[in-house]
C-alpha cells in the first residue's frame, strides 16, 4: 500500500496484519480518487472506521486542509499516526481513538466535512448504523463515499444525500452519495 499522488507521493504505509484488517486496494483507492480528484484541494476530511488512514491520508498529499481519523481500534490509531508521521502530514490530522457513532452523535448538525471515507467491517451493519449520523456532519456540496461488499445493498438516500454513482472491483462496491443539485439525476455506472 502506498500514496499514490501528491506531497507525500509513493510513501509506503503500515496496515495491520490479521483477519479484522481489510485495507482498501491501490486500484480502489486510484479509482475513488480519480472521482474526486479536483475537488480535494482546501477541503475538511472525515475517515471513519480509519483503518491505516490511508484515504485520508492520500486526501491530505492531494492538498486536503484537514483530515480527522477515527478507529475504535488502539492498534488502528497507532497505525495512523506512525503513517502520518512517515508522510510529514501530522500537521493537518486529528487523531481519535473511538466509537464512530459516539464521535458523531455531539457533531449531528454542524455539517464540518466536505467528505467522509467509510469502510467499516463488513457483514455486521455498521454502514447502515452510521450513514444517517455521517449525512449529518456532511456539507450538502460534499460526498459521502462507502466501500462495501459487492453484494451489500446500501439505502438509495439518506437524508438529502442520494446515490449518485457506485462502482464495483471484484467482490468490493464502492458508493458515492451526493446532495443533487436541480435536474440533477444519478449516474449509477458500474465499472469492474
Amino acid at each position: 500500500m502506498r500514496v499514490i499522488t501528491g506531497t507525500a507521493r509513493g510513501r509506503r504505509l503500515r496496515t495491520l496484519d490479521g483477519n479484522d484488517v481489510r485495507p482498501t486496494t491501490d486500484r480502489v483507492k486510484e479509482a475513488v480518487f480519480s472521482v474526486i480528484q479536483f475537488e480535494i484541494e482546501g477541503r475538511r476530511i472525515l475517515d471513519l472506521f480509519a483503518g491505516s488512514g490511508q484515504m485520508g491520508i492520500e486526501a491530505l498529499s492531494r492538498g486536503a486542509s484537514e483530515a480527522v481519523f477515527v478507529d475504535s481500534s488502539a492498534q488502528s490509531i497507532a497505525v495512523v499516526r506512525e503513517n502520518l508521521r512517515a508522510c510529514g502530514l501530522n500537521g493537518a490530522a486529528v487523531v481519535i481513538q473511538g466509537d464512530a457513532l459516539s464521535y458523531l452523535a455531539p457533531r449531528a448538525g454542524r455539517r464540518d466535512f466536505d467528505y467522509a471515507f467509510l469502510d467499516p467491517p463488513y457483514g455486521r451493519g455498521i454502514l447502515q448504523s452510521a450513514l444517517p449520523a455521517v449525512a449529518s456532519v456532511v456539507k450538502p456540496g460534499g460526498a459521502i463515499i462507502c466501500e462495501s461488499p459487492a453484494d451489500e445493498t446500501l439505502p438509495e438516500s439518506i437524508g438529502d444525500f442520494v446515490i449518485y454513482r457506485h462502482y464495483r472491483y471484484g467482490r468490493i462496491k464502492v458508493t458515492f452519495y451526493h446532495v443533487p443539485h436541480g435536474d440533477e439525476s444519478s449516474d449509477g455506472g458500474d465499472d469492474e
